[in-house]
């Protein structure tokens, strides 16, 4: 063949290789250019949550192994020409510590704002400017962390109430405000001051109407009374030793209702004792908003970061907290340890130490769980002292100094030894648990972590060693959906029929209507053609009977505007005839009539397709619907017939409650919600599965989205 001509009959490899190595290389070295001028830049090719502005122009803040690549696609740098101030104005510029305040007249900033402000999406809150998200894609990952990993929350903005009086006068105050049903604030295993107390705050004399929110109570550790002496106290005033000291931590919407409340209780008690005992007591309350820095950290590595960022002073190794320190970092989790466990002690600056290390778990540890047990001793810490609160508002070195010191170190950056001028600052741990009130639900997962208080003025030195290790940082978003996949409930979108959460659906209702009304008739939803006779706030009252709605459709240039006429409905002659939240299983002690307004939380479980979004609304089933939907759940599924239940009409007369909160839960892997129904609605709904024969599953009821019109089926179960 001509094409063969010339050729050799054999070939020696890896001479030809020799001979071939420049093209080999040429071609490899095209290659790995063609590769490299991709449309995507270094930072880009980064993770997201190693991502950072200063990377995209700043090669040092990108990974060594990417730092070449990225030198060559820097742009030179631009010189700029200094902008000269005139000096008139030169006199009228401000500081920024002045700009800040400014910006702070009407809100007010918690000590990791700036922090949160550059990677959060920032909101006017309760008085505060809150992060509500991340500015991230981040709600998979977030609750993967609260779950595997640890994510820290800044709820700073939470009320705390001193009270400071006799043990006898502040029982007697806490019982006539709190929740009747619920374990005492001043019972033996609350008032040593060695667990917090979860509890409820109601309207004087008023249980169980007038609810106003959950608060947790807080007792100052009891002195030894043979020598008044505490752990790292000295000795206490003789006049002051029988004298009690509580805090009480609240949502900071209800503070105000709070105090009013234990301003009148305190007053009413007062009088009641010099009336009849003839005593003259005091009971002093003072406003600590402001006063410390609270973080919850949530998740079961939760005690490595904790141990990693803090250093106990060497004084608190001599006592049993050496044991629970030890103890603390082999814990898998922080559920292991009694709920509501309070731990006090003080540690060095951590700024000393910065960067931290999380603390490794080894395999072959083994946990004593007799070692984290609730004491007074255990509890017992400094930051109830008010006086070295105030000597502590500000650092006795700044973050330059520090810096300085670590730099004249033998390797240079490496953790300082205290010295006596540095601060010690006393640190409160207290266990958290976001559980369901079904103990026995294993459809949800409880979330373990815990609470950490710090005096003001130091947040970010705590903040910063705290998220240094991989802490993911959470919003209010997140905040609530810890609470929703645990199958807790959230105040105050969970608790209907308290003055605090018609404040809140009502701001959230003007803000939905607000952004309804922005859209064209095209593209928002007609809620006369949906059926949705209150689609801004949810209308207990009609639900319960109280009142009758029509709705009146408003046909004008713009478009379907729905406009609510209410007509009252003529009601016994008692002032107590309005909507109230039913907490506890004992109603025995409670009037028939107003059991005819008690509203009840439920937990809806939705057994095939669907997801229900807030506000969802709740229906009844007929007789025969019933039986329809239970044959249907009883066979393997079929989305054929399951569509034609979905599509069957249902009045408006048969809505029986609301969805509070609702979503795809990430726990069980499909839709959950929490709502509100009526108790007596309930009961009719448990005689109806008996008398239709499935007496032993769960109620039966359906829902829909206030802006769908697909109906779909769940089973209820009671949230006490």
């Amino acid at each position: 063949m001509l094409g063969m001509e010339g050729l050799p009959s054999s070939i020696d490899v890896e001479k030809f290789v020799e001979a071939r190595a420049y093209e080999v290389g040429a071609m490899q070295e095209a290659m790995e250019k063609a590769s490299e001028a991709s449309s995507s830049r270094v930072w880009q090719s980064l993770p997201r949550h190693f991502r950072r502005r200063a990377a995209s122009h700043d090669v040092r803040r990108v990974p060594a192994r990417l730092r070449e690549k990225a030198r060559a696609e820097m742009d030179p740098p631009k010189k700029q020409a200094r902008k000269r101030v005139p000096q008139m104005g030169k006199s009228k510029q401000i500081s920024r510590t002045e700009d800040f305040l400014l910006r702070q007249k009407d809100k007010t900033w918690l000590e990791t704002h700036i922090w949160h402000a550059k990677r959060m999406k920032m909101e006017n809150m309760w008085g505060y400017r809150l992060a509500v998200q991340p500015t991230e894609k981040s709600f998979r990952p977030s609750h993967r962390a609260s779950l595997h990993g640890s994510i820290l929350h800044d709820c700073s903005y939470n009320a705390i109430i001193e009270l400071t009086g006799t043990e006898r006068t502040l029982k007697m105050v806490l019982d006539r405000c709190c929740d009747a049903q619920e374990p005492s604030p001043a019972a033996a295993r609350y008032v040593s001051g060695s667990r917090i107390c979860l509890t409820y705050i109601y309207g004087l004399d008023a249980y169980p109407l007038d609810f106003i929110a959950p608060i947790n109570i807080m007792w100052k550790p009891k002195l030894d009374e043979s020598t008044g002496e505490g752990k790292g106290k000295g000795k206490a005033a003789p006049s002051k030793v029988h004298e009690r000291t509580l805090w009480i931590r609240c949502h900071p919407l209800s503070y105000e209702r709070v105090t009013e409340v234990l301003r009148t209780s305190i007053s009413t008690v007062l009088q009641s004792l010099r009336d009849k005992v003839g005593e003259t007591l005091e009971v002093d309350m003072s406003d600590f908003r402001d006063r410390f820095n609270i973080y919850e950290i949530i998740g079961p590595k939760s005690s490595q970061v904790i141990m990693g960022a803090l250093s106990p002073i060497k004084d608190e190794l001599k006592d049993n907290f050496k044991k629970t320190w030890q103890a603390l970092g082999q814990l898998r989790s922080p559920g292991s340890v009694p709920r509501g466990t309070i731990i006090g002690f003080t540690v060095y600056d951590p700024r000393l130490n910065f960067p931290p290390k999380n603390i490794t778990i080894s395999n072959d540890s083994q946990h004593d769980p007799s070692a984290i047990w609730p004491s007074a001793s255990l509890a017992s810490c400094d930051i109830w002292d008010e006086v070295k609160r105030n000597k502590l508002q500000k650092p006795h070195f700044k973050k330059k100094d520090i810096d300085e010191r670590k730099s004249k170190n033998l390797v240079p950056g490496s953790s300082l030894n205290p010295m006596r001028q540095d601060d010690r600052v006393p640190v409160m741990l207290i266990q958290k648990t976001i559980a369901s009130p079904k103990d026995d639900d294993d459809t949800l997962r409880s979330l373990h972590g815990w609470t950490v208080i710090i005096p003001k003025g130091w947040g970010m030195p705590f903040f910063s060693s705290l998220i240094h290790t991989g802490t993911r940082v959470g919003g209010q978003r997140e905040k609530a959906t810890q609470h929703f996949e645990a199958g807790s409930l959230y105040f105050p979108r969970d608790y209907p029929g308290s003055t605090t959460y018609d404040d809140f659906v009502t701001q959230r209702g003007k803000e939905e209507k607000e952004r309804w009304e922005r859209k064209p008739p095209a593209k928002r939803p007609s809620w006369e053609k949906l059926g949705t006779r209150s689609p801004w706030t949810p209308d207990w009252d009609v639900v319960l009977g109280l009142r009758e709605s029509t709705t009146i459709v408003v046909d004008s240039d713009e478009g379907l505007v729905p406009a609510q006429r209410e007509a009252e409905v003529e009601a016994p002659n008692d002032v107590n005839l309005r909507p109230w939240l039913l907490k506890g299983p004992d109603v025995s002690s409670f009037p028939g009539n107003l059991m005819k307004t008690a509203l009840l939380m439920v937990m809806l479980h939705i057994p095939r397709s669907g997801s229900p979004e807030d506000d969802a609304l709740i229906y009844e089933l007929e007789n025969d619907e019933a039986k329809r939907w239970k044959e249907m759940l009883d066979q393997p599924i079929d989305s054929v017939r399951e569509t034609e239940l979905s599509e069957i009409d249902t009045s408006q007369a048969a809505i029986i409650g609301y969805v509070t909160s609702g979503n795809f839960s990430l726990s069980i892997g499909q839709g959950h919600a929490v709502g509100a129904i009526p108790v007596t609605k309930y009961l009719q709904l448990v005689e109806q599965s008996y008398r239709l024969g499935f007496g032993g599953s769960r109620p039966l009821i359906k829902w829909r989205n206030k802006d769908g019109n697909i109906c779909r089926v769940a089973e209820l179960e009671i949230l006490c």
